[in-house]
């Protein structure tokens, strides 16, 4: 097959892997191994400055090919990722009737407004996969609006697929009017093999004065208000009064609320006993995972975090509230699910520090998890069945129409 992915942003670093770019990479890699030509079309947005040699010249990266298209207004793009890129309008029109199947990843995007229109025009299929963004929820509540009457809804109407991460994602979709045939629920994965040869534990704490006998909490995530970091610095307060040798380590990249959550830390009187190291990636961030005791994600709202997978490819126990789209999977499994509520998480934290038989079972439990369900050869598998589903029905409509 030749498939082609539209995604609004593919080459940005952001927190603990964005599963939008880890989705659309991670993917194009396995579909591309299974024998598929694998073409991505993106945008150049929060690249860091790198210099455009695109799209009259495709980066080849791992097989795939990756058009990059110069985005307009990079530094609102930076706050608010809007990435509008006019360069890919005369691209598509030109080249989409050259693909078999399209794959829309995000929701509320131009890229997809775009690929809507040459698609409906060549009559060529696409699957939409919306990461968790159908609610309009915190933000730009009028602009999602506007947008989904305009665009949306008839994107998730004429799409041939839509591909749910969760069962929740599904009901989204539902009450956006798609229909229950139409949907598939293919989870996220990693790549098992990033996790093979994971670093000696101490080298974190060594590298960041953290004491082998304090007990590190530890939260890896954008800093957004979202992502629940204040519920975590609330609960975090009263647990260091319990437990003395408690370290919290914030990690990510400030997405807007990194200010407001070192003052609240200040005002809570907890800044000694907070951490802050910034975004890590690679051998930096699994260095941070080998070392903590615990990881949490304390979200408002979340969909299904890649970071809670890598969490437990690294045998770390998981604490997340039940507003996470797989507090279901990890419930009783990898960890613990609490509500969204400062005693009850505090409770909780305090209960997996303090027994080491515990987190010992949720370390291997959660590793035999990733192992049986999220790997993404599997999940790639999962995609290619949706792919070649509908082409086999396509060509079943071609064949009755003569």
């Amino acid at each position: 097959m030749k498939i082609l992915q539209v995604v609004p942003y593919l080459f940005l670093s952001w927190a603990g892997g964005s599963p939008t770019l880890a989705v659309t990479y991670n993917l194009s890699k396995s579909l591309l191994d299974q024998g598929h030509q694998i073409t991505i079309y993106t945008t150049d947005a929060l690249n860091k400055g790198r210099k455009l040699k695109y799209p009259t010249e495709p980066l080849n990266t791992h097989g795939v090919k990756v058009y990059e298209f110069k985005s307009m207004g990079s530094k609102l793009g930076e706050r608010h990722r809007i990435c509008i890129s006019p360069a890919m309008i005369p691209v598509m029109a030109k080249q989409i009737a050259t693909f078999d199947i399209i794959h829309l990843q995000e929701y509320r995007t131009f890229q997809n407004i775009v690929a809507h229109y040459y698609a409906k025009k060549h009559k060529i299929p696409y699957v939409l996969q919306a990461h968790g963004a159908l609610p309009r929820i915190m933000t730009k509540h009028r602009l999602k609006q506007v947008y989904d009457k305009l665009w949306g809804y008839r994107l998730l109407k004429d799409a041939t697929r839509v591909i749910a991460i969760t069962k929740i994602e599904a009901e989204q979709y539902k009450s956006m009017g798609v229909s229950e045939d139409k949907i598939e629920i293919v989870p996220n994965g990693i790549y098992l093999s990033e996790f093979e040869n994971l670093p000696e534990r101490g080298e974190f704490r060594r590298k960041w004065g953290i004491n082998d006998s304090q007990k590190i909490i530890l939260y890896l995530a954008r800093i957004h208000k979202i992502k629940g970091p204040d519920l975590l610095a609330k609960a975090f307060a009263g647990l260091s009064k319990e437990i003395d040798d408690a370290k919290l380590v914030i990690t990510g990249p400030d997405d807007g609320y990194l200010s407001s959550l070192k003052k609240l830390i200040a005002d809570l009187e907890i800044s000694d006993k907070v951490l802050f190291t910034g975004p890590l990636y690679g051998r930096e961030k699994l260095k941070a995972y080998v070392d903590a005791d615990v990881y949490v994600l304390p979200s408002a709202y979340e969909t299904f975090p890649i970071t809670v997978l890598e969490a437990c490819a690294c045998g770390i126990p998981i604490v997340v509230t039940d507003r996470c789209g797989i507090a279901d999977v990890i419930d009783g499994q990898a960890g613990l699910v609490v509500p969204y509520e400062k005693e009850q998480l505090q409770h909780t934290l305090r209960h997996m520090l303090e027994d080491d038989k515990m987190r010992e079972r949720f370390s291997k439990k959660g590793k035999l998890l990733v192992r049986e369900k999220f790997d993404w050869e599997k999940i790639a598998e999962q995609v290619e069945r949706v792919y070649r589903g509908i082409l086999r029905g396509l060509e079943k409509i071609t064949l009755n129409c003569c």
